[in-house]
């Protein structure tokens, strides 16, 4: 058995969702390979040979996958998918854009957002809002999987892998690459953030989500919102955490004026420590909540706030 890995990177570095994905890999048994997809890509390479478990990086540079197009990447991994066993993509916007098209062009069935490998054919995946646990298993030769990255370790430094060049396909030309927008800010990234600070519907307004900003500040924090929140225009959507959002789990999520909402929770119960602050004390966000304050949050947050100080 042979697990490949398409490395989710900006041609500079590869992106931390990579690392728990190559974890998942190691899992199913076997030799794990890293596809490199993308242009002037030499530092990407050289990183993933340093990582433990991986056995050969592989890399197919081209002008045309400098910005990882979907229809191209995918065309790439079904030249070379003969070779293997399992293929993994994070479940992140990356990976859910590369994956379905080659599981749709191999004609097998994907197998998404897996949180344990329990085997080399059998994995487990949340359900119904994380609700529930499925334990699926393939009988397809060969497995496409993608990854939730918040339930695996990242694989960490320790290899001397084996760099190969390999062909890369032509330019599919059914798409191309217009501009990027990227907000810029000096907070950690939303998923990477070892601490989140997430708000609801309860601050009332866009303008009422500076008081948590002073919080954020002292934690070295991410900010995050419900997709309550979102929907009423308070934050931009790159700030919602949920189903429909981004997935969670860092070293404290304070949840401040969010009821909790299933589909907000499938997004951060995993969080290791929970802190919540609610004038409702029937609001479900309690259920999992490792601490809970019921109160004004008005009064508490920057009361909080001055506490840390």
């Amino acid at each position: 058995m042979t697990a490949l890995v398409i490395a989710e990177h900006d041609n500079a570095s590869l992106k931390a969702s990579t690392l728990p994905t190559l974890t998942a890999a190691a899992q199913c048994g076997g030799e794990v390979h890293l596809l490199i997809a993308g242009h002037q890509c030499g530092a990407v390479a050289a990183a993933a040979a340093a990582l433990a478990g991986v056995s050969r990086v592989l890399v197919a540079e081209a002008p045309h996958f400098a910005d990882g197009l979907a229809e191209n990447i995918a065309a790439q991994v079904l030249a070379i998918a003969g070779s293997y066993t399992h293929i993994l993509a994070p479940a992140s916007a990356y990976g859910k854009n590369i994956l379905p098209r080659v599981a749709a062009l191999l004609d097998v069935a994907q197998i998404s957002e897996i949180t344990r490998v329990a085997g080399p054919d059998t994995f487990e995946r949340p359900i119904y809002a994380g609700n529930a646990i499925a334990t699926v298993r393939s009988i397809d030769p060969v497995k496409l999987i993608t990854v939730r990255t918040t339930a695996f370790e990242a694989a960490g430094p320790g290899g001397a892998a084996a760099i190969e060049r390999i062909a890369p396909v032509g330019d599919a030309g059914t798409s191309a690459f217009v501009a990027r927008a990227s907000a810029r800010s000096d907070r950690p990234e939303l998923t990477a953030a070892r601490v989140v600070v997430s708000g609801g519907r309860g601050l009332g307004s866009g303008e009422n989500f500076s008081i948590l900003e002073p919080l954020a500040d002292k934690l070295g924090a991410a900010m995050g919102a419900s997709r309550a929140a979102v929907d009423a225009g308070f934050v931009p959507n790159d700030w919602q955490v949920g189903q429909t959002g981004k997935i969670v789990a860092p070293q404290l999520y304070i949840a401040v004026g969010l009821s909790g909402a299933i589909q907000h929770l499938a997004g951060m119960k995993d969080s290791k420590t929970i802190v919540a602050i609610n004038k409702d004390p029937d609001a479900p966000i309690f259920s999992v909540a490792d601490y809970g304050i019921v109160g004004d949050l008005f009064e508490i947050v920057p009361q909080l706030t001055r506490e840390l100080g």
